[in-house]
């Protein structure tokens, strides 16, 4: 069932998800708890600094299932690498409790991030 803005309204108003991945060597699924935030309309999930098994499956495989409002949504995600963009991420409000895990210059380099694919239906 398409998306409609109502949907996605909705789902903004939710900062914990889940998502599932497929694992990069076993192609098997993998359902992990997830928080996110739409960021200028767009749905972002990050992270603090580290080895994450999540980004390891996105790089292999960028197709995902996001499970949110007692939908499973399938889609697909991108990895944000642009600093700027990284910058205003972290800049907002809903995302600071990450700059007190780690300084913002190692945010910026190391966090974990990409942008979940939603869009409304025309």
């Amino acid at each position: 069932m398409p998306l409609s803005s109502a949907d996605l309204e909705r789902f903004a108003g939710i900062r914990t998800i889940d998502l599932t991945t497929y694992g990069r060597k076993s192609g098997q699924p993998r359902r992990i708890e997830i928080w996110w935030f739409r960021i200028n309309g767009q749905f972002i999930i990050t992270g603090t600094p580290g080895r994450r098994d999540w980004l390891a499956n996105v790089r292999a495989n960028p197709s995902v299932i996001v499970h949110v409002d007692g939908r499973d949504i399938e889609t697909t995600v991108s990895l944000i690498e642009d600093r700027d963009r990284r910058l205003e991420v972290f800049n907002e409000p809903n995302t600071r409790w990450y700059s007190t895990q780690a300084q913002l210059d190692r945010l910026l380099d190391e966090a974990p991030m990409i942008e979940v694919h939603l869009s409304p239906r025309v």
